[in-house]
This record gives C-alpha cells, sequence and structure tokens, in this order.
C-alpha cells in the first residue's frame, strides 16, 4: 500500500511543470525522489535494467511515419512522447528534438507550456507507475530544464516586453529540490518586463529572511508537498504584517494548490493554481492596481525598520 507521503511526491512531480510549481537557482537541480520499500526498484538500478526499461519505453513511445502540424498547431501526445524519450537518452537527442519544432514555426512559448511541460508531466506518471527508475527520472528533468537555459536568451526576446518596474519574488518551502517548473516561471515573468528574485530556503528561518531582505511587489510561494504548511503559512501571515511594502500581494502555489487546495486557504494569500502565462497575467494585473509610487521613495527606511523588528523577533 502506498504511504501519504509517496502519494504527494508522485502527484507533485505529475503537476510540477503544467501548474506554477516553483523553485529557485539557475542552475541544473538536483531532484531527490524516494520510494516505498515495497517497489519493485529498490535503489539504484543495474545497468542491464536500465537498458531493458529504455527499449521498453522506447517501443512503446517510437513513431510511426513522422508527424506535421502548422504554425499555429498545438503539439500532440504523440510529440510530447517522443521527446520524453528523447530526454531519457541523451541531451543531444532532446535538442534535436526542440530544434526540430523550432525549424516546424513552434513558438517557444508553445514549446515550453505544451511540450517541455507536459513532457515533464508524462514523465511523473511514468516514474509513479515504475516504467522509470530513479536515475533515469532525474537525468530527463535535469536535460528539460538545460535546455531551457539554452533557449533563454532566444526566449526573452521573442515577445519581450519593456521594464514595467515591478520585482518579483518567487520562493519554494524551505528545503525543495524542484527546479523545472520555477525556471520556466520565471522566464515567463523576466519576458514580461519584470525584474525577478529567485530563492529556495533552506530552513524556515531562511524563509523569514530572504521575505523581508527587499522591497517586492509581489511575491509566489510554492508548495510541493504538506510537510512545511503548518509553518510556512504562520511565518507568511507574521510575515506579511511587516513586510516592507505596505501593499504586497502574496500568492501561493505549486502542486499542494491542486492536489490539496483547501489547505492552502492562507489569510492574506490568493490561491494561484494555473499555468505560467496565465499567471504573469494576474500577479501583473493585480500588482500594477495595487501600486503607489508614492510609497517607493520611503522603501529604504521600511525596509531598516522591518528587518531591525524581523531580527528582534527572531531572536526570541
Amino acid at each position: 500500500m502506498l504511504t501519504r507521503d509517496y502519494t504527494y511526491r508522485c502527484l507533485a512531480n505529475l503537476y510540477e511543470t503544467s501548474s506554477i510549481c516553483l523553485k529557485v537557482g539557475v542552475a541544473v537541480a538536483q531532484f531527490k525522489f524516494t520510494k516505498p520499500k515495497t517497489s519493485k526498484h529498490e535503489g539504484l538500478t543495474s545497468a542491464d535494467q536500465d537498458d531493458k526499461q529504455l527499449n521498453s519505453l522506447s517501443s512503446s513511445l517510437r513513431l510511426v511515419g513522422g508527424s506535421s502540424f502548422s504554425k499555429q498547431a498545438a503539439l500532440d501526445q504523440i510529440e510530447v512522447k517522443q521527446l520524453t524519450l528523447a530526454t531519457i537518452t541523451s541531451m543531444e537527442e532532446t535538442r534535436k528534438i526542440l530544434s526540430k519544432w523550432r525549424r516546424q514555426g513552434t513558438r517557444l512559448k508553445d514549446i515550453y507550456l505544451q511540450g517541455i511541460a507536459q513532457s515533464a508531466k508524462h514523465i511523473g506518471e511514468l516514474w509513479c507507475s515504475d516504467e522509470l527508475n530513479f536515475v533515469n527520472v532525474t537525468i530527463a528533468f535535469s536535460r528539460l530544464q538545460r535546455a531551457m537555459h539554452e533557449f533563454s536568451e532566444e526566449f526573452l526576446t521573442e515577445a519581450k516586453a519593456e521594464s514595467n518596474g515591478l520585482s518579483l519574488l518567487v520562493m519554494t518551502e524551505p528545503g525543495s529540490h524542484h527546479g523545472l517548473g520555477a525556471f520556466m516561471l520565471s522566464e515567463f515573468f523576466r519576458q514580461a518586463g519584470w525584474q525577478v528574485t529567485l530563492a529556495v530556503p533552506q530552513d524556515i528561518e531562511d524563509f523569514k529572511r530572504i521575505f523581508i531582505s527587499d522591497w517586492f511587489d509581489a511575491v509566489v510561494v510554492s508548495m510541493s508537498t504538506d510537510r512545511h504548511i503548518d509553518a510556512v503559512s504562520e511565518a507568511t501571515l507574521e510575515l506579511h504584517r511587516s513586510t516592507v511594502n505596505p501593499n504586497l500581494n502574496i500568492y501561493v502555489g505549486g502542486p499542494m494548490a491542486f492536489i490539496s487546495p483547501q489547505e492552502m486557504n492562507w489569510e492574506g494569500t490568493v490561491l494561484l493554481n494555473t499555468d505560467a502565462e496565465q499567471a504573469v497575467e494576474i500577479v501583473t494585473k493585480n500588482s500594477l492596481a495595487s501600486a503607489q509610487p508614492s510609497n517607493k521613495g520611503a522603501r529604504l527606511i521600511k525596509y531598516s525598520e522591518s528587518f531591525d523588528q524581523f531580527s528582534h523577533v527572531s531572536r526570541n
């Protein structure tokens, strides 16, 4: 019987990139997966097991006759599975698939949302069904994120907006190891003209310190599991009362926003359970509506007062 923790971890993998599962850091993330003792894969599999899994997966995903689509057509499930197989095979094969889509006229925005996000979801499904092991999943996710890093400059210029003067903090729950969805979200905000700060706190004190470290027009907190819900929700309420920006908008998202939205109804926050593009629209609209330029002149003074207050509270 699957444990509750294992079920959440599987569902977190499934929703990480199709939702706004967020993680900080520009470097390729290291993913940690833990399986129950009853799993048929204990620890790392042998090379023979890996080859057998990949051959089986390849047979199930192989295209017959190729595919074609117009510039505006959505990527279909066959193409998504094609990318999945490529990410498990090699970085070179991953680049070939993505480059082919680009040559066919598919926009990077659509490659991200319809291709990479859905491929990551498919990888999560294969992991939960034991069709892929720990090593294969880790490598596949890292290759998808590496591909987005390589496309970053092109993506940001594809529809680059002028700076809107707004700043965003994207922060995971303490100790999170999810990175693909976070990087994708940050790219969409940067493309829309936001100044983005990405952070992955190590513990709850680090979470608090980062939260008040600067002026932010909006904060998005991503929750991948239920382990830190009580601690983070309490900290968020405390920090909202002493934040530098009195009009700060705080959003809560990530896999838990889909898995258990009733547990994410925190005071002073807005539940955000949508894709990266829609998230940008919602947060930008709300931030522009609540922005008060007259407050910006007092940022440094308010920041100092807020930091001193927080430091005093923390020591107690």
